[in-house]
Order: C-alpha cells, then sequence, then structure tokens
C-alpha cells in the first residue's frame, strides 16, 4: 500500500499533467521548432525539403540594412508609447485618488474602458476615425483648428504618429490602474505629516508618492514594454499591415510580413529569435532593478 504522502504526490501529478501537457504543446513545442527553423533554409521554394544551414539566417538578419531602421523605428515606438502611457496613467491615478472628486467610480470605469476593449475593435475604430475624407480626426482639424486636413494613412511620418496615438490611447488605462493601486496603499499619515510641515503638492508628490509607487510601475512598465515592443495588432490593422511602403513596421509585425506574405520561414524564425533574446535580456535587467527597489522599501 502506497503511503499517504505518496497518494498525495500522486494525486498533484494527476492534477498538473492535463495543464503540463497543453503548456508542451502550444508553448514550449511551437518555440523550439522556431529555433529549430531559425537554423534552415526554410522558404517558399523549400517548405518539405528543407534542411538546417547553421547561422546563415542570423547572419542574413544582422546584414540587412532593414533590420537595423526596422528595430531604431521599433524602439523609438516603444520608448514614446511608454513614457506617454505611464505619464498619462500616473496623472488620471492621482487625480482619481483625490478626496474631492466626484463620482469616481464612473469616471474609473470611463477611463478603463479603452484598455477593457479588445484591441482589434479600437485599432480599426481608429483607422475609420484617421480617413483623410471622412474620419473624425481631419474634421476636428478643419472645424476648429482651420488647418488642411492630413493624410494620415497615406504618409510614412503621419501614418507612424497615427499609429501611435493609437496604442496611447490604448494602454494608458493599465497603468493607471496599477497606479491607482499603488497610490491606495500609501498611508495618509505621511502626506498629513507633509502638509503640516508646509510641503507643496508637488514635493509631496516627487518625494512620497513617486518613492512609494516605484517598486508598483517597475514591473508595470515592464510588461507594458514587452506588450508595445510586441503588439503587432496596431500596426497591422491600423496602417493595413505596414503601409505606406512598409515604412510603419515594426520588428514583429515584419516577422509576419516575412513569413506569411514573403513566405521566408526560416529568415522570419530568425528575426523571431533575435526579438526574444533582446527581450529576455533586456526583463532580467529591468527585474533585477525592480528586485533592487523592492529590497529597499
Amino acid at each position: 500500500m502506497p503511503s499517504e504522502k505518496t497518494k498525495v504526490r500522486l494525486f498533484l501529478a494527476a492534477l498538473l499533467t492535463p495543464a503540463l501537457l497543453v503548456v508542451l504543446a502550444v508553448v514550449a513545442f511551437p518555440f523550439l521548432f522556431n529555433v529549430v527553423l531559425s537554423f534552415s533554409n526554410a522558404n517558399i521554394y523549400h517548405i518539405r525539403d528543407w534542411r538546417l544551414i547553421g547561422f546563415d539566417q542570423f547572419v542574413s538578419v544582422f546584414r540587412q540594412e532593414l533590420f537595423w531602421s526596422i528595430l531604431l523605428k521599433t524602439v523609438i515606438w516603444t520608448l514614446v508609447n511608454i513614457v506617454f502611457h505611464v505619464v498619462i496613467g500616473v496623472f488620471l491615478a492621482v487625480v482619481l485618488h483625490q478626496k474631492f472628486i466626484r463620482g469616481k467610480a464612473w469616471w474609473r470605469v470611463a477611463l478603463i474602458l479603452p484598455w477593457a476593449l479588445p484591441q482589434y475593435i479600437t485599432a480599426l475604430t481608429w483607422r475609420g476615425m484617421f480617413n483623410y475624407e471622412y474620419g473624425a480626426v481631419n474634421l476636428l482639424i478643419t472645424k476648429y483648428l482651420h488647418l488642411p486636413p492630413v493624410e494620415w494613412l497615406t504618409s510614412p511620418f503621419e501614418a507612424f504618429l497615427a499609429v501611435i496615438i493609437t496604442n496611447v490611447w490604448l494602454g494608458f488605462p493599465f497603468m493607471m490602474v496599477i497606479a491607482l493601486g499603488g497610490l491606495q496603499s500609501i498611508p495618509d499619515d505621511l502626506y498629513e505629516a507633509a502638509d503640516v510641515d508646509g510641503a507643496s503638492k508637488w514635493f509631496q508628490f516627487w518625494n512620497i508618492t513617486a518613492p512609494l509607487l516605484r517598486p508598483v510601475m517597475i514591473p508595470a512598465i515592464t510588461l507594458g514594454i514587452v506588450w508595445t515592443f510586441n503588439n503587432i495588432n496596431v500596426i497591422w490593422l491600423v496602417t493595413n499591415g505596414g503601409e505606406p511602403a512598409d515604412s510603419t513596421h515594426i520588428l514583429v509585425s515584419y516577422v509576419y510580413k516575412a513569413a506569411f506574405n514573403m513566405y521566408r520561414f526560416g529568415w522570419a524564425a530568425a528575426l523571431s529569435v533575435v526579438i526574444f533574446a533582446i527581450l529576455f535580456v533586456f526583463s532580467q535587467m529591468l527585474l533585477k532593478r525592480t528586485r533592487a527597489s523592492e529590497a529597499v522599501y
């Protein structure tokens, strides 16, 4: 007869096995297959008879100027979005945390809607709003600013600005919710003592609010950077696949184009491994910073 401890272990193994099999099937196997494919010559001419060719695909990735230009654009895209996400999110959280604000519950629901709605609905809605002839954005520009309409989706700079605006709209509610939870954990006694000492609201924010929010916001910023870096939905749906002339692509959207439009499967797999390596190294560095902050606070 097995012991009671052995029975418990067998029971736990029975519970975990289905989940483990699902993870292996939908996460581990595709990832490992993608790594293997990155060392192959798989393309439209070698779909069934592809073979391993070493690091040739990685060399091809790093030798192309297009990779470096898209990488730079991806970094700009990520930094600009994260800055606006954090600034707008923290600002709205601080405002909603004030005691004199009425109807806080309604404001929270209204401000979280951009994040709660499916991304593809929001992206397609913004695409319609950026339409040159009948889009709401150009109608507001011509009516209230008395400026000519902007070719949002047919000019490279304007199209890239359009996807940034769309993603800022999608991303700030997440940072707002995280910051609002962090603010509610800060004791009111600290602010009351600062008021007694005559400290200004600006001084209180930089010396009380910001330091105590840091351990909460750093993990959220890490997640936000990874999500934004890999956000293909906004790029693909707002600009219709990187238009005009592939000028609005970021790395992840160009991987999709290389694999499913140009059928360069091995090259796309190599680029996706490079993206994974970039995000893995960055995340580890930022998480170490997070643990350092938690140790301090």
